[in-house]
C-alpha cells in the first residue's frame, strides 16, 4: 500500500490510489452526440500545506495507452500518430503552480503536457473529505474539472462533414475524482 510521508511541520505527502481514481473526458463527436471515455493507469501525488494552504502541490502522470472509449478500433486510432501517439508520447503529465481559494473549493493551475506540448491549465476543484480506511490508514478525496482545446496540444486530426462541421469536437471537458492514501 502507497505511503504518506511528513515533509514539513503540517505537510503530508498522499500517494493517488490508480484504483480508486477516474480520469474521464467528454468531446463532441459529428457536432451531435458527446464521445466520453477514462484513463485508468494514473499516479501522483498531493504535497497538502495545511497551514499554508496555497503552498501545497499536485504532480499527476497519465498512462495514454490504457485510454478506454468502449471502442477497440477508436481506443487503437487514439492511440495513433493521428491523435496521441503513445509511442513517442506515453504521459500525460499536470505539475501545478499555483493554488487559489481554501481547501473546501479551489483553483489549481499548473503546467498541462499533452502529445508533448505543455500549456497553463486550470481545474475547479472540491474538496471530498478525509476519513480512515478499514486497514488503518488514511484516505483523502477530491473532484476537479476543467475544459481545454485538444489543438491547443497538437491534437489536430479532423475529418470535415457533409453537412458542414467536423467529426471530432475541440472542446475536450475533463473530470477526475482522485482518492489519496496518506499510511
Amino acid at each position: 500500500m502507497a505511503s504518506a510521508t511528513q515533509t514539513a511541520a503540517g505537510t503530508t505527502t498522499w500517494k493517488i490510489d490508480p484504483t480508486h481514481t477516474h480520469v474521464e473526458f467528454a468531446v463532441k463527436h459529428m457536432m451531435i452526440t458527446t464521445v466520453k471515455g477514462r484513463f485508468s493507469g494514473v499516479t501522483g501525488e498531493i504535497r497538502l500545506d495545511e497551514p499554508t494552504f496555497s503552498a501545497s502541490k499536485v504532480d499527476i502522470d497519465i498512462e495514454v495507452a490504457t485510454i478506454d472509449t468502449r471502442e477497440p478500433q477508436r481506443d487503437t486510432h487514439l492511440r495513433s500518430g493521428d491523435f496521441f501517439d503513445v509511442e513517442k508520447y506515453p504521459k500525460i503529465s499536470f505539475r501545478s503552480t499555483s493554488i487559489d481559494g481554501t481547501l473546501e473549493s479551489f483553483k489549481l493551475s499548473g503546467d498541462l503536457t499533452i502529445h508533448g506540448v505543455t500549456r497553463p491549465a486550470t481545474l475547479d476543484v472540491t474538496y471530498e473529505g478525509r476519513g480512515k480506511d478499514p486497514w488503518g490508514g488514511e484516505r483523502i478525496g477530491f473532484a476537479a474539472t476543467a475544459k481545454i482545446k485538444r489543438s491547443d496540444f497538437g491534437l489536430t486530426w479532423n475529418a470535415a462533414l457533409e453537412t458542414g462541421g467536423f467529426l471530432v469536437g475541440d472542446d475536450v471537458k475533463i473530470s477526475l475524482d482522485v482518492e489519496a492514501v496518506k499510511g
